[in-house]
């Protein structure tokens, strides 16, 4: 692939945010005197937006509403230190970013607390914007998430490439005709990314700089 704007998603992709996460999700059903699902469900959970997730568990606007209100609370004071850097991950994204690529994020997390991750993360500066979900639910899927970062950024979907760990990553870029690259080491696996039609799979963090060079 010739030189791009490189979309990376974050949860799954270049954090395992799966503790902090899964935490809030149980405080807010918790809260609300709701059953949690296992531990093993929860993990489904990392990569949709937050009302898809709650709204079939629910079952009722208000309470998802609700529920999407504690998860943030929870997640503004404690969820959003609650995760590890993938090994590898800084090491590819400084050899990308000298190599010359755009580099943003583009995730269904709120987009404030996305900035707060980043501003933490020792390699977040290399991205140019941190394009997240709004709190209104306005934007929240991936595929609207990815037109806002286009519109932002003023490119051409043919420019870029959307890296991430879920079929909605891919299912996005190919809703814009973009080129996509499947993450192995997050949420998904490899049988959902192939059958979301990502055009490259990567199994390592290093497997990404040949992809581009």
């Amino acid at each position: 692939m010739s030189r791009a704007t490189l979309f990376f998603d974050l949860d799954g992709t270049l954090i395992d945010s799966a503790v902090g996460i899964t935490r809030c999700i149980t405080h807010a059903l918790a809260q609300l005197d709701h059953p949690v699902p296992t531990d093993a469900e929860l993990r489904g959970w990392i990569g949709p937006s937050l009302r898809t997730s709650f709204m079939p568990l629910l079952g009722d606007s208000a309470k998802v509403e609700a529920a999407v209100e504690l998860y943030l609370e929870r997640f503004e004071s404690h969820g959003w230190l609650e995760h590890q850097v993938y090994a590898g991950i800084g090491e590819a994204i400084e050899v990308l970013h000298a190599a010359g690529h755009r580099l943003a994020v583009v995730t269904a997390k709120n987009e404030p607390h996305a900035r707060k991750i980043l501003a933490h993360l020792p390699f977040g500066h290399r991205f140019e914007d941190i394009i997240g979900a709004t709190a209104d639910g306005r934007l929240s899927h991936k595929k609207d998430l990815i037109g806002e970062a286009l519109q932002r950024l003023s490119l051409a979907p043919e420019a870029c490439v959307m890296i991430g760990d879920r079929h909605m990553d891919i299912d996005g870029a190919r809703h814009h005709g973009m080129r996509s690259v499947g993450v192995l080491w997050g949420f998904g696996d490899e049988q959902e990314l192939r059958d979301a039609g990502a055009h490259h799979l990567a199994g390592t963090p290093d497997q990404l700089r040949p992809l581009f060079a």
